[in-house]
């Protein structure tokens, strides 16, 4: 038997991987790790044998291994396995249509349909099958999970695929569970005071088009709604910006994949003392800001930019899971979040320089002056 010593050594000269990264190279897709997706519409997908479908993993360096991403699709015409696991899980349909099917007792299944655009989030350890509803195009989707915590966590493949407790408390069948109705949540919550931004349902018919709500902490005349899925401790957000604005810069933990939806831009990265770094962005790109990285968004289109955000331990109903962040307090004052009239030159500038381009001219002054 092998000394404890030589066992760590053999582990360290076999890389040192986490339980996940092992999971990831058994599943035998491809394994892309980047830290910015110019389109996922057009990332290449291999064979999946656990899942009947293709995919790809996007380890993306701004997860930091708290959450994951994985793109699927299905062959027209065809389903998927049925899946279950221990952990969560929120799908963002990216093309095709189709309908899923959720359970935990195979006589009360649920049926939904989804088309380009949807969002749910299958209840964590339930039994759920995708199909593709069009014998004549595949189906894509997107999908972020925290597979990366629990697998890391447990380290028993078997117990996360093969577990067969159900979360009543999450997904008991009712009817309608899946029909897109929700709840608005303003005011207090369980001693928790919302700005009034914020959605619990179960299903988002097309997050492209979902009506937003005025979000005027982050600048530029922006809108934004915040969604609780299926009693997820995961969250997820979608804002809006006009033509001619910007964000303001701010910072939080890892794992928000912020996925275009619609507009034209780009976005700078960077860590305390190191050089911005800039990321071009249109519909269907995706980036990653690591954790504790300052970012900020610019839209530099002709029409409205709007992203979707699917991050990890986001919930404002389970909180504690994660670090507080004060995303919209002044740097200034010991927040995460740069105030305009404390910005770095070169951001108006370079902001200027590429609405130039497309013939456009700066609408922030007004924002200036209320930051000031």
């Amino acid at each position: 038997m092998a000394k404890p010593q030589e066992q760590v050594t053999a582990a360290l000269e076999g890389g040192g991987k986490t339980s996940y990264e092992k999971w990831v190279e058994s599943e035998g897709i491809p394994i892309i790790k980047t830290f910015f997706v110019e389109d996922i519409r057009k990332v290449k997908l291999e064979p999946w044998d656990r899942t009947g479908g293709t995919g790809a993993f996007l380890m993306m360096e701004g997860a930091g291994q708290v959450n994951n991403c994985y793109i699927s699709e299905i062959a027209p015409g065809k389903s998927l396995k049925p899946q279950r696991h221990l952990y969560e899980e929120t799908i963002y349909v990216v093309s095709g249509q189709g309908a899923a099917t959720v359970w935990n007792d195979p006589k009360k299944k649920q049926t939904f349909e989804w088309q380009t655009g949807s969002m749910f989030s299958p209840p964590i350890n339930a039994n759920y099958q995708l199909f593709n509803g069009s014998g004549s195009e595949p189906a894509r989707y997107l999908a972020v999970t925290t597979a990366p915590t629990m697998i890391n966590l447990l380290h028993n493949l078997d117990f996360i695929f093969n577990n067969d407790f159900a979360f009543t408390d999450r997904f008991d069948a009712r009817d309608e569970y899946f029909s897109g109705k929700g709840t608005h949540y303003a005011g207090e919550y369980d001693g928790f005071k919302f700005a009034g931004n914020v959605w619990e349902t179960n299903f988002v018919p097309d997050v492209r088009s979902f009506k937003l709500m005025e979000y005027s902490v982050r600048g530029a005349g922006g809108r934004n709604i915040k969604f609780e899925l299926s009693e997820n401790t995961t969250a997820c957000h979608i804002s809006e910006f006009p033509v001619g604005t910007y964000k303001k810069g701010h910072r939080h933990g890892p794992g928000a994949h912020v996925i275009i939806l619609g507009g034209e831009g780009y976005s700078l990265i960077w860590p305390d003392g190191s050089p911005i770094k800039r990321y071009d962005w249109h519909e269907g790109s995706m980036v990653v800001p690591p954790d504790r990285w300052w970012h900020q968004h610019f839209n530099s289109g002709a029409k409205p930019a709007r992203y979707l955000a699917l991050r990890a331990f986001g919930s404002k109903k389970f909180r504690g899971v994660s670090p507080k962040y004060k995303g919209t307090i002044d740097r200034r004052q010991g927040g995460d979040q740069i105030e305009y009239d404390d910005e770095d030159p070169i951001v108006r500038q370079m902001f200027e320089e590429a609405l130039a381009k497309h013939g456009l001219t700066t609408q922030m002054a007004d924002h200036y002056k209320k930051s000031a």
